[in-house]
């Protein structure tokens, strides 16, 4: 059923006075808003914010895709996704529409799939249902379906949830597997285009891809591919970006795939409780030539050990992870004692490595700088940026006559 052709005929769709500008495939319009009876419209699987939700309920199910056609069904179970991803931001945004109503429209398209505003339609089926009053949602209508229109749908959801200055609410996890489908695995858009919907600078929303990356490269070594629930439930974010920096700094092919699985291989079996700072250990031991090979083929060894476990699981689950895995406390114990030893050992010449480790560290601030808001400073503003820049060339260049002396 069209919304705006038969929704309108069957009254279950209403004009309203009420207007919202949108950008649609770069195109600027006033739409106006309706408002719509609930059982008419249903959620969007493709939402970024349950991804990993609806990739543990795929591999608990056995299924390849949740089906629509039963809209109820369909509904209750996503509305369950929504609720367990945040329910505390949930429940603010419940009370506040019990109080004063729904103050921002959603977007949905013709046939009822909602584009923006899935977490306004959970609240407001749980209002009607506590108070068995018939509730509707005010929302545009865009006449165009999710099949011929995949990108456009994409790249203005992601502004409408992202890209007007809005705190990114949900998981980071779920984020990066938005991101590995939209842009790695469907192709659907690049990386300038999703940078562009998301309003940041392209070179972020790269490394993004590349932890991305490395997510699903994780979860193929621990023989688990595309169960993303399980990098949220083991909060790996952090640990892949510290990891992705290491494997940036390694030169040599071969010692960056062997590093790649040994942290793999400690993610698995989390010696340490902060993954984050431990992986920051390795780090420091991957940056020192004279004890990295050593380091390597310590742990290579014991990552022979972690594969051998992970073939023996006919399947690979947080079940079997915490109780047939995680409970090696040799095996957990011989990686931390592996990397304390080398990380002391990295330490005791860390004073000679200092210069190199402040200038990386300059670096890395000076890379974070989003150059697109040079367009917004004034002359005055730029000049003192290129001040600031003379400056450091002018130490940069006393460095470089003190190396050559």
């Amino acid at each position: 059923m069209n919304l705006l052709i038969e929704g309108i005929e069957n009254k279950v769709v209403f004009e309203t006075e009420l207007t919202k500008q949108l950008s649609v495939d770069n195109h600027s319009e006033i739409y106006p808003v309706y408002k719509i009876k609930l059982d008419q419209l249903y959620f969007n699987d493709q939402n970024d914010r349950i991804a990993t939700w609806i990739s543990q309920y795929k591999s608990e199910t056995k299924i390849e895709k949740i089906d629509t056609d039963k809209k109820t069904d369909y509904n209750n179970i996503i509305h369950k996704f929504i609720t367990d991803s945040n329910p505390k931001a949930l429940e603010a945004t419940q009370k506040n529409i019990s109080i004063i109503g729904q103050e921002q429209p959603g977007v949905v398209l013709a046939d009822g799939r909602i584009v923006d505003g899935n977490r306004r339609f959970t609240c407001l089926r749980n209002i009607q249902q506590e108070s068995g009053e018939t509730q509707y949602m005010n929302a545009v209508i865009l006449d165009r379906d999710i099949t011929g229109n995949a990108k456009e749908i994409k790249m203005l959801e992601l502004y409408l949830q992202h890209g007007i200055d809005k705190p990114v609410d949900y998981n980071p996890i779920d984020r990066l597997v938005g991101i590995y489908n939209d842009i790695v695995d469907k192709e659907l858009l690049s990386v300038s285009e999703y940078a562009k919907s998301v309003n940041l600078p392209d070179k972020e929303i790269q490394r993004e891809v590349e932890k991305a990356k490395l997510m699903v490269e994780y979860l193929e070594f621990i023989d688990a591919p595309r169960q993303f629930h399980l990098a949220r439930k083991m909060n790996i974010n952090d640990p892949l970006k510290e990891l992705n920096t290491i494997l940036k700094q390694c030169k040599d092919d071969d010692k960056r795939e062997d590093l790649k699985n040994v942290v793999f291989a400690n993610f698995v079996m989390q010696p340490y409780g902060d993954m984050t700072r431990y992986i920051r250990k390795i780090k420091k031991v991957a940056s020192n030539a004279k004890f990295l090979d050593d380091y390597l083929e310590e742990q290579l060894e014991l990552t022979e050990k972690v594969c051998d476990l992970i073939e023996e699981c006919p399947e690979v689950n947080e079940e079997v992870i915490n109780q047939k895995i995680r409970v090696q406390e040799e095996l957990q114990n011989a990686f931390e004692h592996s990397t304390d030893k080398w990380e002391t050992k990295s330490n005791s010449v860390a004073s000679k490595l200092l210069p190199a480790q402040l200038i990386e560290k300059a670096y890395d601030q000076i890379d974070n700088i989003d150059t697109n808001i040079f367009k917004k400073l004034s002359d005055e503003e730029k000049e003192t940026v290129r001040n600031k820049l003379d400056l450091l060339q002018e130490m940069i260049d006393n460095i470089r006559g003190e190396l050559d002396v």
